[in-house]
């Protein structure tokens, strides 16, 4: 499986984006995304993802398409969010081009237990029997433990359809896992909290002009802020390191 710099690099963006956009602490997060590619290279695509809230009560998935109602959130503001989120699964898509490597249809992506893991997907979209609804459906059993009862009657036909079948055809996949550190991550209700009535505006760094009206959208400010806060960090860590080197070389 194809390991650079640049592709975990991209994992980390997919990672901090999925985090902000997820309101309250969660216990796991499971993303599915596809891309096809058609005629005169135009692309299509799908992307959905839920979270299980954490708590000492069992709570039920959210589906994160509901958490502009859910949680008072400007619905426009964050869809665009969202949709920054699948131009960065394009961007790894495109990775994979660039290094020559075969390229996958779709991808569904869980982190859990300190564990980041992709499962690549190289079923051809266009010439499956299932839809785009079919594949959310099944994609939601096989992931997130919906109870086959839970399905409608239609669906579930296509359910066991879709599992006598997989029985007998093998899925030509790849996977790949990496662990994480716990890390801090704001959220945009952290992030509305602390920035709200600021009016931030960036300016240019030849004429130091502020450019009006042009307001940073909020992830930009995100990651700048994230950016500080990892250099203190980096900055405590190197403190801490060289004082624990002094002791040993000391002693």
């Amino acid at each position: 499986m194809l390991n650079t710099s640049n592709l975990r690099s991209l994992y980390t963006k997919i990672q901090d984006q999925l985090f902000y956009l997820i309101p309250e602490k969660w216990d796991r997060i499971y993303l599915y995304s596809a891309i096809t590619e058609r005629k005169s290279d135009v692309q299509t695509g799908e992307m959905f993802f839920y979270y299980f809230p954490k708590g000492i009560l069992k709570k039920n998935v959210v589906n994160v398409y509901e958490v502009p109602i859910k949680f008072n959130i400007d619905e426009k503001s964050y869809n665009k969010l969202i949709d920054k989120l699948y131009d960065t699964i394009k961007q790894l898509r495109k990775e994979f081009e660039k290094q020559g490597e075969r390229l996958w249809s779709s991808l569904t992506i869980s982190i859990c237990d300190l564990k980041f893991n992709v499962e690549y997907d190289y079923e051809n979209l266009q010439s499956s029997p299932y839809n785009s609804y079919d594949r959310h459906i099944i994609w939601k059993y096989k992931n997130l433990k919906y109870p086959i009862d839970k399905f409608s009657k239609t669906e579930r036909n296509m359910l066991e359809k879709y599992l006598w079948e997989e029985q007998f055809n093998k899925r030509d996949k790849q996977t790949y896992s990496e662990g994480m550190y716990k890390k801090k991550v704001h959220n945009i209700i952290e992030y509305d909290r602390e920035e709200q009535d600021k009016g931030i505006y960036y300016e240019e760094d030849n004429s130091k002009k502020e450019v009006q009206g042009e307001i940073l959208d909020k992830y930009e400010l995100y990651k700048r802020k994230k950016a500080k806060e990892d250099k203190i960090n980096d900055h405590i860590e190197d403190k801490e390191e060289n004082k624990k080197r002094n002791q040993i070389l000391n002693y």
